[in-house]
């Protein structure tokens, strides 16, 4: 066999490999022979037909089928003699397969880069520092609250924060329009997922009462045949209900674990559960930052494009689970997936050279300080941990993370790392205190 190697564009490679055309012929023979005693044909007894009728027949799909298994198994010696490391599935073409000839292909292939890493003691990393407060478990008992409210009518006018159930129907210009009508609506007031022009006139209505509203729809609207339009809506309120939270009280508490009843016993599950989300928080917030500056730093690094075409199809299949398969992927351009995929390509060439070149190794006391963590959130810590060791791969994708959080300590070690007191709500809704410092700017 032999192998020769050019370079085409940016990290392809064309591999043009030759087979010698006795080994492919003598191959070729054997099989014909092998199917003359099995081959039916009219005019001759069963194993009586004759070779050359058999290569007539079938000789060229056996050479295909034979030059097949040739390319299939040459192609990953030639690889490994030319020491390239490929990335995602070669395209071949055949260049000759005739009887007396060499077997010559080509197999156009995408090979990873090299990575040269950048200095990591430019990098800086704000690492956010909290604790839960007696403040924050107070909150959080009222948003438990919140979570099992129920609701009681009431005969009185609607205000904010109570439940309001409408019938309407919607015109433009007179005419009905798709998606406009509604039977038995709950409206919460306040909480904004209506639009302002319909849920403002609601408060002050009592059940029974109807009213003709005005809404004018922006014209960003996602519903495009509404942009920009005005529709008049007639209302008739059903009823109007205020939030009644729990009594804070012993069966309260024994619906979230707590079977004394008892407050201070309360109080401290909520805090050791506080607790160990904030941590998660504060890793998470340091994980970000590092992988964001590795990504600045190593942002002219050439990808191959099938890596990062693999990757688009994952994160759009990923995108479709979590719509329930609402949205066929067909209705999906892979092209609204690549920056995410070219993230997530280029920080796992760069995380794998960091391991490679700094002989990072698995650590398993930090896998099972992870599995720990996971199990303490399920109400039968012992039987989730030994899901985990008996599924491989849920093990495998455990262990992945562990080498990733190890990576990210190497890099926060190296990095100048900086620490900010932060509330434990900012911690938590880091999105919510960058949105309010857009706002304020």
């Amino acid at each position: 066999m032999q192998v020769s190697v050019e370079s085409s564009n940016g990290l392809e490679r064309t591999l043009k490999v030759e087979i010698p055309a006795q080994e492919v012929d003598e191959a070729v023979d054997t099989r014909l022979k092998d199917m003359r005693g099995r081959v039916r044909m009219d005019g001759f007894r069963p194993g009586k037909v004759p070779l050359r009728v058999v290569k007539q027949r079938y000789g060229g799909q056996v050479r295909q089928e034979v030059a097949a298994e040739f390319m299939q198994s040459s192609l990953g010696q030639a690889v490994s003699e030319q020491e390239l490391r490929t990335a995602g599935s070669p395209q071949i073409e055949i260049v000759a397969n005739e009887p007396g000839e060499d077997l010559v292909y080509q197999a156009t292939v995408e090979v990873y880069p090299e990575i040269e890493l950048g200095k990591l003691d430019g990098v800086e990393i704000e690492r956010p520092v909290a604790e839960v407060t007696d403040a924050d478990i107070d909150k959080m008992i009222e948003t438990l609250r919140e979570q099992r409210k129920d609701w009681q009518d009431v005969e009185r006018a609607a205000q904010e924060g109570d439940r309001v159930t409408v019938t309407f129907e919607g015109r433009i210009d007179g005419e009905p329009f798709e998606g406009g009508k509604a039977e038995s609506m709950p409206v919460q007031l306040g909480e904004g997922r209506m639009l302002k022009d319909f849920e403002a006139p609601l408060e002050g209505m009592s059940a029974g009462e109807e009213k003709t509203i005005e809404v004018a729809f922006p014209e960003d609207y996602h519903a495009e045949n509404l942009r920009g339009k005005t529709a008049r809506f007639d209302v008739k309120v059903e009823s109007v209900a205020e939030p009644r939270l729990p009594e804070v009280d012993g069966e309260f508490m024994q619906a979230f674990g707590v079977d004394s009843g008892d407050m201070d016993d309360f109080r401290a599950e909520i805090r050791k559960n506080m607790e160990r989300e904030l941590k998660q928080a504060v890793k998470k917030s340091v994980k970000q930052q590092v992988m964001d500056a590795l990504v600045e730093m190593h942002d002219g690094v050439e990808l191959p494009q099938a890596l990062v075409r693999e990757e688009s199809e994952r994160v759009r299949d990923q995108m479709v689970q979590q719509m329930g398969g609402a949205q066929a992927k067909d209705q999906l351009p892979l092209e609204l997936f690549e920056q995410e995929a070219r993230r997530r390509v280029l920080l796992g060439l760069v995380v794998a050279e960091l391991v490679r070149e700094h002989e990072l190794e698995l650590d398993s006391e930090r896998v099972d300080t992870l599995l720990d963590d996971i199990a303490a959130s399920y109400e039968d810590p012992e039987e989730v941990i030994k899901h985990y060791r008996a599924n491989r791969e849920l093990m495998s994708n455990l262990e992945a993370l562990a080498l990733e959080e190890q990576v990210v300590d190497f890099v926060a070690e190296q990095a100048r790392v900086s620490e900010k007191q932060r509330s434990f709500d900012e911690v938590m809704n880091p999105q919510e205190e960058a949105a309010e410092g857009e706002d304020a700017e």
